[in-house]
């Protein structure tokens, strides 16, 4: 268990289209949390536009983050690090959150911790299970990655499964978008899922090769394409719900399989931790929760407001890091291609 002491900890999001900041006390004590969506600003563009992302965390930024400390009831000066997400995302944002929280550290002669947005998904779920026992296997699912971590303690751990192609996040957003369901698209489908048939549709579930704790969706995400466009050319229309249902479906099925032999090959885990944004699915996070259960392992998974890109999960991150000594120095730059630090 990480020693609670009372260090307060800010953290800035910026990866994406969320402009986010928290304070952290202790490592679990969340004094406040705040964030601006930009869902609305790009909704009618089906998708993040990268350049209007980055302006908007400029004009958010500084507003979200002086909320976020009068929340807290904290001054600058009571702070013992700032900690901002520096990758992976998309660069203009990243370079919005690291600019201003690197310019927030130096002047005021604060720690500054750089964190990778991916560990600080996986780390959200401390914020809820501060004695989450360890060894701990996460399954990280997102909008642009897909993985297996076996965490040995809270930053030593080691990738075992990793997507190859279109993670799970990002087919859930381009099948919502050939539904024309809106963005995004997980909510949507999950959405449009509760009033269809999980089997109206024959899709596929990729496995890969025998043994591989690796994903792959390109193919699901093609057989959802082929079989709209097939039954259009036929004049038929596809039934938008059941076509949901049958495909998050089949995401979960691949899911819960892979997670099966994930907890086989690993039964020293005693934790199985959700996290990532598509860790906000109900119906997904029943159906790990069911297997860990079934394998007699603990499970744990962020709130929904944790799941998503938020200022909390980097402040506990950045927690973490501060314990550990590991600080960053102040020619970080952003760097939208981060991988996990064991890979």
């Amino acid at each position: 268990m990480i020693d609670i002491a009372q260090d307060l900890v800010l953290g800035i999001e910026t990866s994406c289209d969320e402009t986010s900041a928290a304070v952290l006390s202790g490592g679990s004590v969340l004094l406040s949390h705040v964030t601006s969506s930009q869902i609305d600003v790009h909704q009618v563009y089906g998708g993040v536009v990268p350049e209007i992302a980055s302006r908007e965390h400029c004009l958010h930024i500084d507003a979200v983050v002086d909320r976020a400390l009068g929340e807290a009831g904290v001054r600058l000066k009571d702070l013992g690090a700032v900690a901002v997400t520096f990758g992976p995302g998309l660069v203009g944002s990243l370079l919005v959150g690291v600019a201003y929280a690197k310019a927030l550290a130096y002047a005021r002669g604060l720690k500054f911790i750089g964190v990778n947005h991916l560990e600080a998904h996986v780390l959200a779920n401390l914020l809820e299970h501060p004695d989450m026992a360890f060894p701990v296997l996460a399954l990280l699912v997102s909008g642009g990655h897909t993985n297996y971590l076996y965490f040995e303690d809270y930053l030593t751990y080691r990738v075992v499964g990793r997507t190859r192609d279109d993670a799970a996040g990002e087919a859930f957003d381009k099948v919502a978008r050939a539904l024309k369901l809106g963005y995004p698209g997980g909510p949507h489908i999950e959405k449009a899922a509760q009033k269809g048939r999980d089997d109206a549709y024959a899709l596929p579930r990729s496995l890969l090769e025998p043994g591989s704790l690796d994903f792959s969706f390109s193919g699901l995400k093609s057989a959802v394409l082929n079989q709209l466009n097939s039954a259009r050319m036929r004049g038929d229309t596809p039934s938008v719900e059941d076509m949901a249902a049958s495909f998050q479906r089949a995401v979960i099925d691949v899911l819960v399989t892979k997670t099966h032999m994930a907890l086989e090959r690993f039964p020293q885990a005693r934790t199985l931790a959700l996290a990532g944004g598509v860790a906000a699915n109900g119906a997904l996070g029943q159906a790990i929760e069911a297997e860990a259960m079934q394998q007699g392992v603990d499970f744990c998974s962020p709130s929904l407001e944790f799941c998503t890109d938020n200022g909390a999960m980097v402040a506990v991150a950045g927690y973490c890091y501060n314990k550990a000594g590991r600080y960053t120095g102040w020619n970080l730059n952003a760097v939208p291609g981060l991988k996990l630090t064991a890979e």
